[in-house]
């Protein structure tokens, strides 16, 4: 799959620096992407995008200095500035793409307010799909930041064909600081959507038993509302694993010559082992899995490793414990030590942090309101949209 990102602000333009730089050490690449902020610092501390590829916006309003958590400071910019933003867009290439996605952290202010702006211009130009990978804060990052990711999330929704989510308070470790566990946090985001983004793409080791392509992904996708995305490894596979067994003496050696004879019933339930860590593992949102309409299984790894019959079986595990009947999935070979196993929980109807987060919104609102003597109209989930 052929994928053009857009990071917007900080959160969002490190992380698409980080696949710029995964696709790089690949031999075929599926990537390329632009940065769009409003700090000029945000944009210089990048590595891997080009420096053509940075757009600064806003400068006019905010000096180069950020809009801070003002997202509707971030929208408005935004906006003025779409026709300079879609031009980069453009000059970099769009007529061999499959999708666009935009990747924003959702608690502050230029991704949180540009980036529902720029999907809704580009559904309107484009004929491809635009998914959107939005950052939750935690918690404990205040009050602010989950009203602004409320609000940038109920409009994103609407405006983007599909939104994964990635919620930070999942994923950070007891103790650790949100600070802290930025770097880690994202290489999670980059690891689990480079393998899910570059399915279908033919390299030089060939295709898959069960080709996934661009169509499976986007169909899986249609419904819109809100994705999760489970993940699993496997254990260190190959010539390596097998010259470390052989450390360990004679109860290894007798692993490594089973191994050695590994069956097609045993590929399989490798493999059904794998998908099922994957979904019931630590989600990039955690939710009902239950309640998802749609998923996708995607294995990727080793052509010898890969088995049609785990995959089928895989899928159909998939398909029972899901709401929706359409389960995709297949495999695609990549030189590797190990097995990596992607699910896509598509349109998902039950995740409590979302709930959680309108619920913390909610009251802000309320509390602002209150504080400058001001009635406002809402939704019904009483976040006001960031622009109508």
């Amino acid at each position: 799959m052929r994928v053009f990102f857009i990071g917007f602000g900080q959160a969002g333009g490190k992380i698409v620096d980080m696949f710029i730089e995964q696709d790089k050490r690949l031999p075929t690449q599926s990537f390329r992407g632009i940065a769009v902020n409003t700090a000029r610092t945000d944009l210089m501390g990048l590595k891997h995008i080009e420096l053509k590829d940075r757009l600064l916006i806003g400068q006019t309003v905010v000096k180069g200095h950020g809009v801070g958590t003002d997202n509707v400071t971030g929208a408005r910019v935004t906006a003025d500035e779409i026709d300079s933003i879609i031009n980069a867009i453009d000059s970099r290439g769009t007529h061999d793409v499959d999708a666009f996605v935009i990747v924003a952290g959702l608690g502050g202010g230029t991704g949180s307010g540009g980036a529902p702006v720029l999907a809704r211009h580009l559904k309107r130009i484009y004929r491809e799909p635009v998914y959107a990978i939005g950052i939750l804060p935690a918690p404990e990052e205040g009050r602010l930041y989950s009203y602004n990711a409320a609000r940038s999330l109920s409009t994103l929704v609407n405006e983007a064909d599909n939104t994964f989510i990635f919620d930070n308070s999942a994923w950070k470790n007891e103790g650790e600081s949100v600070k802290d566990a930025y770097s880690r946090l994202n290489d999670e985001i980059v690891r689990r959507f480079g393998v899910l983004f570059r399915a279908g793409e033919v390299g030089k080791y060939g295709v898959g038993e069960m080709v996934v392509d661009s169509s499976e992904i986007i169909n899986t996708l249609r419904g819109g509302g809100i994705s999760s995305v489970g993940y699993a490894i496997s254990e260190r596979i190959g010539p390596r694993a097998k010259q470390k067994q052989r450390l360990f003496g004679g109860i290894m050696k007798k692993k490594e010559k089973t191994e050695e004879v590994l069956t097609g019933e045993d590929k399989s339930a490798k493999i059904i082992a794998l998908v099922r860590r994957a979904m019931l593992g630590r989600l990039t949102l955690p939710c009902d899995y239950s309640s998802a309409e749609r998923a996708l299984v995607l294995l990727a790894g080793p052509p010898t490793e890969m088995d049609r019959k785990g995959v089928e079986k895989s899928k159909s595990w998939v398909e029972e414990n899901i709401s929706g009947v359409e389960v995709r999935g297949g495999d695609y070979p990549v030189q590797s030590e190990y097995i990596a196993a992607v699910v896509v929980l598509a349109t998902i109807g039950n995740a409590p942090r979302i709930t959680d987060l309108l619920e913390i919104a909610k009251a802000t609102k309320e509390d602002v309101i209150k504080s400058k003597g001001k009635r406002s109209t809402m939704f019904d989930d009483g976040i006001e949209p960031l622009f109508e």
